[in-house]
């Protein structure tokens, strides 16, 4: 404490004591006047000592107010001149008015009259944004920016060393990636030793160069899996060659006639290295889901990245995977007290004569099974197989609304999709979380969208169509199996349909399962019936195919007017014609459907990977055949996006 206060605080003593010395005299000088005199003469000295008293301790009290402004004022401006934080205030017309010191020494010099802009763009969407604070950086240097917009002040605080930390942390951060060599063991089967060996020593040698040039420790843990533990600073250099490691690994086989490529999945952002070999797995599973020949990695916010997947998706020899599924399928029908099927949006005719099929499997399995289907939203395609159903009296009393569905739900209920994997593409939504156990069955490319905890899943991105993955496990049911006319004709429009009356995406096994229909009473008459097109459609896809025009070099693109409305299938059979055309290696069309919904249909001859561009604008498929749909834009922004998302890919690397 101060003297000075320190004397007041006795002074307020003093004063109590005084008084009461008073009192206590004037009592005494009542009974002994001689005493009482002597006793005022001793209060008039101490009264004379408090008077001086009192005038020391207001010069001292002058004297420290007076310093501690000078204190005050001099930390101030210090404060304002010597800190490591810049301060400038600028007018209304964003021209820097003043700066402190450290402005002219650390950011710019001569900082007074210049505009915020000449100092930093970004100061400028500052002052207009919302943020009153953000990072900035200001050649090698990083700031924290904060403003305050009533007084038009910004300050500038130094955070260069704080972020080079953490980007050191993160590039730091463990990654554990799965590798996997794709359809090794089936291709490597009968090979003779020598070329084997010969093989696997090119490939295991340019994955090793590949490792030591990125700094990653690589493991060989099985004839066709390696396991790789690397950083995220070696990350983002293999993400920066987009993982050209795929590309050397397919031109080394493809010179000893191989054809086996590279599968990678890839775990980031955990800590826990459990759950970055789960994120690792899972990314592997998701990348051979997708036909392989490709990436996946997953990070801690979900968020998947693919590179790659420039083949397609190669045929398996064996028929191991469907026997073993259709005896697991046989299992959860027969436990199932319902077996409900549901197809995607819109079905087409792979969809329609895919459920039918399932509806096979269980009715040979002596279990009744429904088939959900909304009738207002048919396509025109499959207008004549429902007309055909319709007259089927048994076949036709296993279609059900979406409605009875979600009434007739029991704890014992099995759903079955097919035909897709997308929750948002279903016939109805409500169904996926209204019953416990579900099934997937799908050709499609898995994307990052999926069904929630299904108990089994079937997706093989080889086969031409989901109705003959079904067809497969139709065959290999154990009960004596009797199809109907109509149920074998479905199935075999189908594969019809979607390899274009098997022109594309069609390998041995296409052709086994439809011969397999076929010798059960398919009728390629009826079929021919079934995807017959009048003339009224063919004359507007053909008004549509017209407006199509070349963006670089054997791409076509073909838009709709926005006053017509095209269906999903008409659009996508849009694409198909426009590919048959010369010169043509990939084709777009772009319409409006009728629920104002913009499509985008995209076809390719393998050349160009259609789903990656498609994925580009949340949409997906398969290499040769893929789509998307878009809302709330016009039919010139969807071009405009199209157009970049193909730019994006071909500059970007394929």
């Amino acid at each position: 404490m101060p003297k000075f206060l320190l004397k007041r605080w006795h002074g307020y003593h003093f004063t109590i004591l005084f008084v009461v010395a008073i009192i206590l005299t004037g009592i005494l000088t009542w009974y002994q006047w001689r005493i009482g005199v002597i006793g005022l003469f001793m209060l008039g000295v101490i009264a004379i000592y408090a008077i001086q008293a009192r005038i020391s301790f207001e010069r001292d009290l002058e004297q420290y107010i007076s310093t501690l402004s000078y204190r005050v004022a001099k930390a101030g401006e210090d404060a304002v001149t010597k800190l490591p934080i810049g301060i400038i205030l600028f007018n209304e017309e964003r021209v820097i008015q003043w700066g402190n010191p450290y402005i002219s020494s650390y950011i710019a010099n001569d900082v007074i009259g210049k505009s915020l802009e000449q100092i930093s763009e970004e100061l400028v969407g500052l002052v207009e944004g919302d943020e009153p604070s953000k990072s900035i950086q200001i050649g090698t240097f990083t700031y924290r920016v904060t403003l305050e917009l009533d007084e038009r002040l910004i300050y500038f605080q130094d955070i260069t060393e704080n972020e080079e930390t953490r980007e050191r942390y993160e590039e730091a951060q463990t990654v554990v990636a799965l590798i996997y060599l794709d359809n090794y063991d089936e291709v490597t089967q009968g090979m003779e030793d020598q070329l084997r060996s010969r093989l696997m020593s090119q490939v295991t040698l340019a994955l090793n160069n590949w490792a030591n040039d990125n700094e990653i420790f690589l493991r060989r843990t099985a004839s066709d899996r390696f396991l790789a533990v690397m950083n995220m600073k070696a990350l983002y250099a293999i993400e920066s060659n987009r993982f050209d490691i795929l590309d050397q690994i397919r031109e080394i086989t493809a010179r000893e006639k191989v054809p086996i490529t590279l599968s990678i999945g890839v775990g980031t952002g955990e800590d826990s290295l459990r759950e970055l070999g789960l994120l690792a797995q899972s990314s592997l599973d998701l990348a051979l889901g997708r036909g392989g020949d490709q990436v996946a990695i997953k990070r801690r916010n979900g968020k998947v990245t693919f590179y790659g997947g420039k083949s397609n998706a190669l045929e398996k020899r064996t028929r191991v995977r469907a026997r073993v599924i259709s005896h697991a399928l046989r299992d959860f029908v027969l436990e199932s007290e319902k077996v409900f099927i549901m197809g995607h949006k819109n079905p087409d005719m792979d969809a329609i004569g895919a459920a039918i099929g399932v509806q096979k499997i269980a009715a040979v399995n002596d279990r009744e099974a429904s088939i959900i289907i909304d009738h207002h939203d048919i396509n025109h395609d499959v207008q004549k197989l429902m007309e055909e159903v319709e007259n089927h009296d048994d076949l036709w009393s296993k279609f059900i609304t979406p409605n009875e569905a979600l009434e007739e739900v029991t704890l014992g209920t099995l759903l079955i999709v097919v035909d897709t994997h997308k929750p948002s593409l279903v016939i109805e939504p409500k169904l996926l979380g209204a019953v416990e156990r579900i099934i997937v069955l799908d050709h499609h490319r898995r994307g990052e969208e999926f069904i929630k905890d299904p108990v089994l899943v079937y997706m093989e991105p080889y086969a031409s169509s989901t109705a003959e993955l079904v067809t497969e496990l139709l065959e290999y049911q154990p009960k004596k199996l009797k199809m109907d006319r109509l149920e074998a004709t479905a199935l075999l429009a189908g594969i019809i349909v979607d390899t274009k009356s098997f022109a594309v995406r069609t390998g041995a096994r296409t052709f086994d399962a439809a011969s397999f229909l076929r010798s059960n009473g398919a009728d390629t008459t009826l079929v021919q019936t079934l995807l017959k097109e009048d003339l009224e459609h063919y004359v507007k896809r053909a008004k549509l195919i017209e407006t199509a025009e070349f963006y670089r070099e054997g791409l076509a693109i073909a838009i709709a007017d926005e006053e017509e409305m095209y269906s999903q299938i008409m659009i996508a059979q849009a694409a198909d014609t426009l590919l048959s055309m010369k010169e043509t290696v990939a084709s777009f069309v772009i319409s409006k459907r009728k629920d104002g919904v913009i499509s985008i249909s995209a076809r390719s001859l393998s050349e160009v990977n259609v789903q990656l561009i498609m994925e580009r604008l949340n949409g997906g498929g398969h290499l040769t055949n893929a789509a998307t749909q878009l809302e709330g834009i016009s039919l010139k922004e969807a071009k405009e996006q199209l157009q970049e998302a193909i730019d994006d890919y071909l500059e970007g690397g394929k």
